[in-house]
């Protein structure tokens, strides 16, 4: 004890009564499971769209209270000593991953409460009015207008869609953005999905805001002036457009064009064919390789330019990487209005700026927590995005990448310098093909086989020629010299296409993939970011720590959808939303019961099948018999299909109703229930939507598309 003075002792400090808080493994690192727990609750959301009525948005919210609550009290018990710094953190990290998923939820309800808008409920023909806020070209190679600000004949605004696509089936005059515009067109609802699981474009084009779409053949005549103030703007872009692809010419000339300002509709649909059959079609889709080509020129050129400056004795001890940056960051922000926006668009810009952002804050630019910040903004401005394969290609292969940053910075210094960039082509090339090949395959049923080839020709001609080229002609287009630059740009597209058409040339270039089952793309997506985030999060601490248990059920969740999308078998029977066609699968392939009419369900149906016939191809196959109207095939347990089209299908179909008959009828069928076959006709197709069936020994068994009818899976009707 120390001795005491004749001054009043000053007592020690006592010793807290708190457990001291270990240094937790688990707290480092967590910001990229912010977007992870926010796609969760997307995907939820997607799952059961229904899932925010009245009551869920009270149940929501009481949740997410209950989760905050306990994040808080778990704080609170651990520093009171009630129960240990493990369980409180597993407690906070727990409920605030709740809240994020809730998070995740009600950010795509308040999305699409807000894109909400009347959909036409029935076909529509009749004067169309509206003003051009879009002009591009359809895969059948039909330029198409969207209108907002639509007026139809007889149709009272409340029930007037805000925005409708047409397809223009004769070559028109286009008329200039922001344009009140006057024609004559068929209009409907956006069309349904093809078949149980199928692509669904009425939610796509809800949160796009088209409430209609259709066709016209009739001349656009203009209602008014083209208006001002930002059309202006877009109008300009749209004529820098037109002067590229006048100035280079072709379809070399309408890449660039593309490339530029992010306009499509000059490009053919056999060059986009082309494209897609090489895997090179990400390069005419503005994407984060054009932004980040774009951004690491502008930042390079900027800091070599500075370097002299300084070099000179000017500026020196100034930051010159941060003002590159800033550089780099408003010539992508240019180029991000030159090019028109749109989600994929702004989804590089986002990845890009949040880049060169950490560059100006000292931090690094390729990381995980640049990549998740990135993420988190994109899904809450587009939580929509999550489903999209763009989202998840262009995350996957950014990952990827930069998983494999660390290694290769270690072996580069090990090779000769003339070899790294070849190395570092063939390293990065490879890396995004594996991370976006899964993902390509599930969404379009196609995986290009010489893709990495092709990549490998082509993209360093888009880094090294055609980006460079279009900055400088940019630069150089205000003072009338930017023809040299644009004659470089257009040997580089040249170039583009020469190799997507040899590559799309060779034997077996393309393949096709069956659709997979819905749970596989979640699982795949989920298994790969547990197994990524546990593993960097500390693996070699403890064999059985958290990580380690989290890198296991990741690794389980990738075989579990490997293994599903292996097995999966596609439906027996396939019957289109409007009873156009039947699709039966036979041991040749899907085989339909017409040679024409339904093309686009058919040819939906054979894609997903990884079938690679075409309708006529299909409709020859061994199964169907009877005269063009009246078509049956035989079906297992000693049933019948029966499609019936034409003048007159009702009646045939009531007569040919029998037991162990499935009729599928293009015309209405006047029979009462009890029906002795199980009978789809319009009405009941417009309840239940495209239906596939499967036979069992009890008898088929249906799947419908509609929503009301998949409360409880698949249904058996008799």
């Amino acid at each position: 004890m120390l001795p005491q003075t004749g001054a009043a002792a000053v007592p020690l400090p006592r010793t807290s009564a708190r457990a001291a808080r270990p240094a937790a493994v688990l707290r480092a690192g967590l910001f990229p499971w912010v977007p992870v727990c926010l796609s969760a609750g997307i995907a939820l959301w997607f799952l059961r769209p229904s899932l925010l009525d009245a009551s869920g948005w009270s149940a929501l919210a009481l949740t997410g209270l209950f989760g905050l609550t306990l994040a808080l009290c778990a704080h609170r018990w651990a520093e009171q000593g009630r129960i240990g710094w493990g369980l409180a953190d597993a407690l906070y990290l727990g409920a605030l991953a709740g809240c994020l998923v809730l998070a995740g939820i009600a950010l795509t309800g308040l999305r699409a409460a807000n894109v909400a808008g009347p959909v036409l409920e029935w076909r529509y023909y009749g004067p169309i009015e509206g003003r051009v806020i879009e002009i591009d070209r359809s895969s059948r190679d039909r330029m198409r207008l969207t209108l907002d600000q639509v007026q139809l004949r007889n149709l009272p605004p409340d029930r007037t869609p805000l925005q409708v696509r047409l397809s223009l089936m004769n070559k028109v005059d286009l008329p200039p953005l922001g344009q009140r515009v006057m024609l004559t067109g068929h209009l409907g609802p956006p069309p349904e999905p093809a078949a149980p699981g199928s692509f669904d474009f009425r939610l796509h084009a809800w949160f796009e805001g088209l409430g209609a779409v259709g066709y016209s053949r009739t001349p656009i005549m203009a209602v008014s002036a083209p208006q001002g103030g930002m059309w202006w703007l877009h109008r300009a872009r749209m004529s820098v457009s037109a002067a590229i692809r006048d100035r280079i010419g072709g379809q070399e000339g309408a890449v660039a064009a593309a490339l530029m300002t992010g306009d499509r509709s000059g490009i053919s649909e056999t060059t986009n064919a082309v494209m897609r059959a090489s895997n090179l079609y990400h390069i005419i889709s503005i994407s984060g390789l054009h932004m980040g080509m774009l951004a690491g020129f502008v930042y390079g050129a900027m800091r070599l330019a500075l370097v002299a400056v300084q070099g000179l004795g000017l500026g020196l001890g100034r930051p010159l990487h941060k003002v590159a940056a800033g550089t780099a960051l408003a010539a992508a922000a240019a180029y991000l209005w030159l090019s028109g926006g749109g989600v994929a668009t702004e989804r590089a810009f986002i990845m890009v700026a949040v880049m060169l952002g950490a560059i100006m804050a000292d931090r690094r630019a390729i990381s995980l927590r640049s990549v998740s910040l990135a993420a988190t903004v994109i899904l809450i401005y587009s939580p929509e995005a999550v489903t999209g394969a763009g989202f998840q290609m262009s995350f996957a292969a950014t990952i990827a990448l930069i998983l494999v940053y660390g290694p290769w910075a270690r072996v580069a210094p090990c090779l000769p310098f003339w070899l790294r960039p070849v190395a570092m082509l063939l390293v990065s090339s490879l890396v995004a093909m594996l991370a976006t090949s899964p993902i390509a395959a599930a969404h379009f049923n196609r995986m290009a086989q010489y893709g990495m080839l092709a990549n490998l020709l082509a993209v360093p001609v888009m880094g090294t020629l055609v980006m460079p080229a279009g900055v400088i002609g940019a630069l150089l287009a205000p003072l009338g010299l930017e023809a040299p630059a644009l004659w470089v740009m257009g040997m580089g597209t040249r170039w583009m296409l020469l190799v997507a058409d040899h590559v799309a040339s060779l034997g077996g270039a393309v393949s096709a993939v069956p659709m997979p089952p819905r749970p596989v793309v979640p699982l795949m997506g989920f298994g790969a970011v547990l197994a990524i985030l546990c593993w960097r999060s500390g693996l070699r601490a403890r064999p059985l720590s958290p990580p380690a248990v989290g890198v296991m059920l990741g690794l389980l969740m990738l075989l579990s959808s490997a293994a599903l999308w292996a097995t999966s078998r596609r439906p027996l029977l396939l019957v289109a939303p409007e009873a156009e066609a039947v699709g039966l699968m036979t041991p040749q392939g899907r085989a339909v019961s017409k040679s024409s009419g339904g093309s686009f369900v058919i040819s939906t149906w054979l894609q997903e099948d990884g079938d690679m016939a075409d309708q006529e191809g299909s409709a020859a196959r061994p199964a169907w018999q009877g005269n063009k109207r009246d078509r049956w095939a035989d079906l297992p347990e000693d049933w019948q299909v029966w499609h019936l089209t034409g003048k007159g299908a009702g009646p045939r179909a009531a007569q040919a109703c029998r037991a162990r008959r499935i009729v599928v009828a293009s015309e209405p069928v006047a029979l009462a229930d009890p029906l002795p076959c199980l009978l789809l006709d319009p009405q009941r197709l417009r309840a239940a939507g495209a239906v596939a069936i499967g036979m069992t020994k009890s008898g088929p068994v249906v799947q419908a598309t509609a929503p009301m009818l998949l409360k409880s899976g698949p249904r058996r009707l008799r």
